[in-house]
Protein backbone atom coordinates (compact mmCIF):
# COMPACT_ATOMS: atom_id res chain seq x y z
CA UNK A 1 0.00 0.00 0.00
CA UNK A 2 1.62 3.65 -1.12
CA UNK A 3 0.40 6.30 0.84
CA UNK A 4 0.85 10.13 0.62
CA UNK A 5 1.42 12.08 3.40
CA UNK A 6 0.49 16.13 3.49
CA UNK A 7 2.16 18.93 4.93
CA UNK A 8 0.04 21.44 6.89
CA UNK A 9 0.23 25.26 6.88
CA UNK A 10 -1.62 27.04 9.90
CA UNK A 11 -3.26 30.25 8.16
CA UNK A 12 -4.05 31.12 11.59
CA UNK A 13 -3.03 30.32 14.80
CA UNK A 14 -3.71 31.49 18.19
CA UNK A 15 -2.71 30.93 21.16
CA UNK A 16 -3.92 31.28 24.69
CA UNK A 17 -1.84 30.44 28.16
CA UNK A 18 -0.99 27.16 29.13
CA UNK A 19 -3.61 25.31 31.44
CA UNK A 20 -3.36 23.16 34.23
CA UNK A 21 -2.07 20.14 32.27
CA UNK A 22 0.55 22.60 30.76
CA UNK A 23 -0.76 22.86 27.26
CA UNK A 24 -1.67 25.55 25.63
CA UNK A 25 -5.36 25.95 24.19
CA UNK A 26 -5.45 27.04 20.27
CA UNK A 27 -7.49 28.39 17.76
CA UNK A 28 -5.91 27.58 14.25
CA UNK A 29 -7.26 27.28 10.99
CA UNK A 30 -4.93 24.42 9.21
CA UNK A 31 -5.10 23.29 5.55
CA UNK A 32 -3.26 20.58 4.13
CA UNK A 33 -0.96 21.53 1.09
CA UNK A 34 0.75 20.09 -2.12
CA UNK A 35 3.92 19.13 -0.48
CA UNK A 36 3.77 15.14 0.42
CA UNK A 37 5.98 12.56 2.17
CA UNK A 38 5.37 8.80 0.66
CA UNK A 39 4.84 6.18 2.71
CA UNK A 40 4.85 2.32 1.34
CA UNK A 41 3.05 -0.16 4.19
CA UNK A 42 3.95 -3.89 3.10
CA UNK A 43 4.00 -6.99 5.41
CA UNK A 44 6.84 -8.57 7.08
CA UNK A 45 6.16 -12.48 6.49
CA UNK A 46 6.11 -13.12 10.14
CA UNK A 47 3.20 -12.91 12.80
CA UNK A 48 3.54 -11.89 16.26
CA UNK A 49 1.20 -13.51 19.13
CA UNK A 50 -0.22 -11.36 21.85
CA UNK A 51 3.12 -10.97 23.82
CA UNK A 52 4.74 -8.79 21.19
CA UNK A 53 5.07 -5.15 21.36
CA UNK A 54 3.83 -2.45 18.80
CA UNK A 55 7.46 -1.71 17.70
CA UNK A 56 8.26 -5.47 16.63
CA UNK A 57 4.71 -5.45 14.72
CA UNK A 58 5.44 -1.84 12.85
CA UNK A 59 9.24 -1.91 11.34
CA UNK A 60 10.02 1.64 10.01
CA UNK A 61 12.85 2.73 7.41
CA UNK A 62 13.36 6.07 6.18
CA UNK A 63 15.53 7.24 3.31
CA UNK A 64 16.28 10.68 5.59
CA UNK A 65 19.07 9.28 8.12
CA UNK A 66 17.93 11.79 10.26
CA UNK A 67 14.68 10.78 11.19
CA UNK A 68 14.45 8.09 14.08
CA UNK A 69 12.89 4.94 13.09
CA UNK A 70 12.79 3.64 16.50
CA UNK A 71 9.74 3.75 18.48
CA UNK A 72 10.21 7.48 19.77
CA UNK A 73 9.16 7.78 15.83
CA UNK A 74 5.36 9.25 15.61
CA UNK A 75 4.19 6.36 13.33
CA UNK A 76 5.35 3.66 15.66
CA UNK A 77 3.68 5.57 18.72
CA UNK A 78 0.74 5.81 16.66
CA UNK A 79 0.36 1.73 15.84
CA UNK A 80 0.77 1.42 19.44
CA UNK A 81 -1.88 3.35 19.92
CA UNK A 82 -4.22 1.86 17.25
CA UNK A 83 -4.01 -1.39 18.70
CA UNK A 84 -3.30 -0.94 22.87
CA UNK A 85 -6.33 0.54 24.49
CA UNK A 86 -5.50 3.26 26.70
CA UNK A 87 -4.57 2.14 29.96
CA UNK A 88 -4.32 -1.34 29.69
CA UNK A 89 -1.41 -1.80 28.91
CA UNK A 90 -2.12 -4.69 26.39
CA UNK A 91 -2.96 -5.44 23.19
CA UNK A 92 -6.51 -5.07 21.68
CA UNK A 93 -7.89 -8.70 19.98
CA UNK A 94 -7.85 -8.87 16.34
CA UNK A 95 -10.91 -8.39 14.92
CA UNK A 96 -10.25 -11.56 13.37
CA UNK A 97 -9.18 -13.46 15.89
CA UNK A 98 -5.50 -14.11 14.21
CA UNK A 99 -2.22 -12.36 15.17
CA UNK A 100 -1.79 -8.99 13.93
CA UNK A 101 0.59 -9.46 10.61
CA UNK A 102 3.79 -7.84 11.47
CA UNK A 103 4.06 -4.45 8.65
CA UNK A 104 6.84 -2.91 7.77
CA UNK A 105 6.58 0.87 6.30
CA UNK A 106 9.28 2.96 4.39
CA UNK A 107 9.20 6.26 4.71
CA UNK A 108 10.21 8.90 2.00
CA UNK A 109 10.93 11.94 3.43
CA UNK A 110 10.31 15.88 1.71
CA UNK A 111 8.62 17.58 4.52
CA UNK A 112 11.18 18.90 6.31
CA UNK A 113 11.56 18.29 10.26
CA UNK A 114 11.27 21.12 12.88
CA UNK A 115 9.81 23.53 10.20
CA UNK A 116 5.84 23.95 11.55
CA UNK A 117 4.77 21.57 8.87
CA UNK A 118 3.46 18.70 10.54
CA UNK A 119 5.01 16.11 8.63
CA UNK A 120 5.61 13.81 11.51
CA UNK A 121 1.85 14.09 12.82
CA UNK A 122 0.68 13.29 8.90
CA UNK A 123 3.18 10.50 8.58
CA UNK A 124 1.18 8.88 11.79
CA UNK A 125 -1.92 9.56 10.81
CA UNK A 126 -1.80 7.77 7.21
CA UNK A 127 0.19 5.03 8.91
CA UNK A 128 -2.85 4.18 11.25
CA UNK A 129 -5.11 4.37 7.82
CA UNK A 130 -3.13 2.34 6.54
CA UNK A 131 -2.59 -0.16 9.17
CA UNK A 132 -6.23 -0.18 10.19
CA UNK A 133 -7.26 -1.09 6.59
CA UNK A 134 -4.35 -4.06 6.23
CA UNK A 135 -5.49 -5.24 9.20
CA UNK A 136 -9.03 -5.37 8.93
CA UNK A 137 -9.97 -3.49 12.43
CA UNK A 138 -12.18 -1.40 10.63
CA UNK A 139 -12.25 1.21 13.30
CA UNK A 140 -14.79 4.20 12.96
CA UNK A 141 -13.68 7.76 12.69
CA UNK A 142 -14.40 8.64 16.02
CA UNK A 143 -12.74 6.09 17.62
CA UNK A 144 -9.19 6.25 15.18
CA UNK A 145 -9.36 10.27 16.33
CA UNK A 146 -9.66 9.70 19.76
CA UNK A 147 -6.88 7.33 19.77
CA UNK A 148 -4.58 9.23 17.81
CA UNK A 149 -5.21 12.32 19.71
CA UNK A 150 -2.96 10.56 22.75
CA UNK A 151 -0.63 10.84 19.85
CA UNK A 152 0.05 13.95 18.95
CA UNK A 153 -2.71 17.04 19.07
CA UNK A 154 -2.16 17.47 15.21
CA UNK A 155 -2.88 12.89 14.64
CA UNK A 156 -6.62 13.96 14.15
CA UNK A 157 -6.52 16.75 12.09
CA UNK A 158 -4.63 14.62 9.36
CA UNK A 159 -6.85 11.76 9.62
CA UNK A 160 -9.27 14.14 8.19
CA UNK A 161 -7.42 16.66 6.39
CA UNK A 162 -8.21 19.31 4.01
CA UNK A 163 -9.09 22.57 5.44
CA UNK A 164 -10.50 22.71 9.44
CA UNK A 165 -10.81 24.58 12.57
CA UNK A 166 -8.66 23.11 15.29
CA UNK A 167 -9.21 24.17 18.85
CA UNK A 168 -8.72 22.57 22.47
CA UNK A 169 -5.17 21.41 22.03
CA UNK A 170 -5.45 20.56 18.19
CA UNK A 171 -7.35 18.14 19.01
CA UNK A 172 -11.07 19.41 18.46
CA UNK A 173 -11.26 19.49 14.41
CA UNK A 174 -14.11 20.97 12.52
CA UNK A 175 -13.91 20.83 8.79
CA UNK A 176 -14.50 24.54 6.94
CA UNK A 177 -14.72 25.71 3.41
CA UNK A 178 -11.11 25.68 1.91
CA UNK A 179 -9.49 29.09 1.05
CA UNK A 180 -9.42 30.10 -2.33
CA UNK A 181 -13.14 30.88 -2.91
CA UNK A 182 -12.74 34.34 -3.94
CA UNK A 183 -16.19 33.64 -6.49
CA UNK A 184 -18.79 33.05 -3.67
CA UNK A 185 -18.86 29.26 -4.89
CA UNK A 186 -20.20 27.57 -1.83
CA UNK A 187 -18.36 24.23 -2.54
CA UNK A 188 -14.91 25.60 -2.29
CA UNK A 189 -13.92 24.80 -5.65
CA UNK A 190 -11.44 26.81 -6.64
CA UNK A 191 -7.66 27.05 -5.64
CA UNK A 192 -5.25 29.25 -3.49
CA UNK A 193 -1.80 28.58 -4.11
CA UNK A 194 1.21 29.16 -1.28
CA UNK A 195 4.36 30.19 -1.79
CA UNK A 196 6.81 27.93 0.68
CA UNK A 197 10.12 29.73 1.90
CA UNK A 198 11.84 26.87 4.52
CA UNK A 199 15.19 28.03 5.88
CA UNK A 200 17.44 25.72 7.34
CA UNK A 201 16.92 26.75 10.47
CA UNK A 202 15.18 23.74 12.89
CA UNK A 203 12.84 24.91 15.58
CA UNK A 204 11.68 22.94 17.98
CA UNK A 205 8.33 23.44 19.36
CA UNK A 206 8.54 22.84 23.03
CA UNK A 207 11.28 25.30 23.02
CA UNK A 208 9.25 27.87 20.76
CA UNK A 209 6.14 27.68 23.45
CA UNK A 210 8.53 27.60 26.05
CA UNK A 211 9.98 31.02 24.96
CA UNK A 212 6.25 32.19 24.16
CA UNK A 213 5.38 32.02 27.49
CA UNK A 214 8.65 33.83 29.21
CA UNK A 215 7.37 36.56 27.12
CA UNK A 216 3.80 36.66 28.61
CA UNK A 217 2.45 36.45 25.27
CA UNK A 218 -0.80 33.99 25.80
CA UNK A 219 -3.73 35.69 26.52
CA UNK A 220 -6.84 34.37 26.94
CA UNK A 221 -8.08 37.68 24.89
CA UNK A 222 -6.03 35.96 22.03
CA UNK A 223 -8.98 33.04 21.47
CA UNK A 224 -11.95 35.33 20.91
CA UNK A 225 -13.82 36.22 19.37
CA UNK A 226 -13.85 33.26 16.62
CA UNK A 227 -13.05 34.34 13.15
CA UNK A 228 -16.04 34.30 10.28
CA UNK A 229 -14.23 31.15 8.94
CA UNK A 230 -16.51 30.90 5.75
CA UNK A 231 -16.78 34.54 4.64
CA UNK A 232 -12.54 34.67 5.16
CA UNK A 233 -12.59 31.69 2.36
CA UNK A 234 -14.39 33.73 -0.05
CA UNK A 235 -11.75 36.79 0.58
CA UNK A 236 -8.77 36.59 -2.38
CA UNK A 237 -5.60 35.89 -1.68
CA UNK A 238 -4.57 39.61 -0.68
CA UNK A 239 -7.64 40.02 1.18
CA UNK A 240 -6.76 37.25 3.14
CA UNK A 241 -3.62 37.86 4.16
CA UNK A 242 -3.72 40.81 6.32
CA UNK A 243 -6.35 38.94 8.02
CA UNK A 244 -4.24 36.09 9.49
CA UNK A 245 -2.14 36.10 13.00
CA UNK A 246 0.60 33.74 14.38
CA UNK A 247 0.41 34.40 17.75
CA UNK A 248 4.04 31.88 18.19
CA UNK A 249 5.70 34.19 15.60
CA UNK A 250 7.44 36.82 17.95
CA UNK A 251 8.75 33.76 20.18
CA UNK A 252 10.48 32.67 17.20
CA UNK A 253 11.98 35.04 15.79
CA UNK A 254 13.40 36.00 19.39
CA UNK A 255 14.93 32.54 19.36
CA UNK A 256 16.27 32.78 15.88
CA UNK A 257 16.16 36.53 14.74
CA UNK A 258 16.85 35.36 11.00
CA UNK A 259 13.62 34.07 10.29
CA UNK A 260 12.09 37.10 11.48
CA UNK A 261 15.16 38.81 8.41
CA UNK A 262 13.90 36.47 5.85
CA UNK A 263 10.15 37.19 6.69
CA UNK A 264 10.48 41.47 6.28
CA UNK A 265 12.91 40.63 3.01
CA UNK A 266 10.43 38.60 1.47
CA UNK A 267 7.35 40.65 1.97
CA UNK A 268 9.35 44.01 0.66
CA UNK A 269 10.56 41.62 -2.88
CA UNK A 270 6.94 39.94 -3.20
CA UNK A 271 4.94 43.30 -1.94
CA UNK A 272 2.90 40.71 0.28
CA UNK A 273 2.23 39.79 3.84
CA UNK A 274 4.45 37.14 5.01
CA UNK A 275 3.87 34.51 7.60
CA UNK A 276 4.80 31.66 9.83
CA UNK A 277 3.41 27.80 9.88
CA UNK A 278 3.07 26.50 13.38
CA UNK A 279 6.10 27.22 15.54
CA UNK A 280 8.35 27.61 12.25
CA UNK A 281 10.39 27.82 10.61
CA UNK A 282 8.68 27.94 7.25
CA UNK A 283 7.27 30.88 6.03
CA UNK A 284 4.45 31.19 3.39
CA UNK A 285 2.33 33.81 1.76
CA UNK A 286 -0.80 33.23 -0.60
CA UNK A 287 -2.09 33.26 -4.26
CA UNK A 288 -4.50 33.19 -5.97
CA UNK A 289 -3.52 31.25 -9.01
CA UNK A 290 -0.81 28.55 -9.78
CA UNK A 291 0.84 30.81 -12.55
CA UNK A 292 1.73 33.70 -10.36
CA UNK A 293 2.74 31.74 -7.46
CA UNK A 294 5.38 30.11 -9.41
CA UNK A 295 6.72 33.83 -10.81
CA UNK A 296 6.87 34.99 -7.32
CA UNK A 297 8.50 31.82 -6.71
CA UNK A 298 11.40 32.65 -9.17
CA UNK A 299 12.29 35.72 -6.88
CA UNK A 300 11.95 33.93 -3.64
CA UNK A 301 14.80 31.66 -4.88
CA UNK A 302 17.22 34.85 -4.26
CA UNK A 303 16.99 34.16 -0.43
CA UNK A 304 19.13 31.35 -0.13
CA UNK A 305 16.56 29.23 1.25
CA UNK A 306 14.23 26.48 -0.15
CA UNK A 307 11.29 27.14 -1.64
CA UNK A 308 7.84 25.54 -2.70
CA UNK A 309 5.37 26.07 -4.30
CA UNK A 310 2.15 24.27 -2.69
CA UNK A 311 -1.52 24.17 -3.57
CA UNK A 312 -3.54 24.87 -1.07
CA UNK A 313 -6.30 22.06 0.87
CA UNK A 314 -5.74 19.82 -2.48
CA UNK A 315 -7.74 16.96 -3.65
CA UNK A 316 -5.38 13.74 -3.97
CA UNK A 317 -5.30 10.49 -3.95
CA UNK A 318 -3.46 7.20 -3.26
CA UNK A 319 -3.79 3.64 -2.09
CA UNK A 320 -6.10 4.64 0.54
CA UNK A 321 -8.63 6.61 -1.83
CA UNK A 322 -9.23 2.47 -3.53
CA UNK A 323 -12.07 1.02 -1.57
Amino acid sequence: MRLLAPAKINLHLRVGPPADDGFHPIVSWMCTIGLFDTLVIEPAGEFHGDDGAAQDLVTLTCDDPTVPCDASNLVARAANALIAPEGTGRRAAHPTGLPYPAMRVHLGKRIPSGAGLGGGSSDAARAVIGLDRLWKMGLAPRALSEAMARVGSDVPFFLGGGSSVCTGRGEVVTEVTRPGNAGGDASGGRSMWAVLLLPDIHMPTPRVYRRFDEMGLGKSSNLSPIPPWHEWARLSARELLPQLVNDLEPAAFDIDPRLQELGKRAERLLGRTVRMSGSGSSLFTLFDDEAEARRASGDARAFGARVEVVEVAPVFTDDASIP
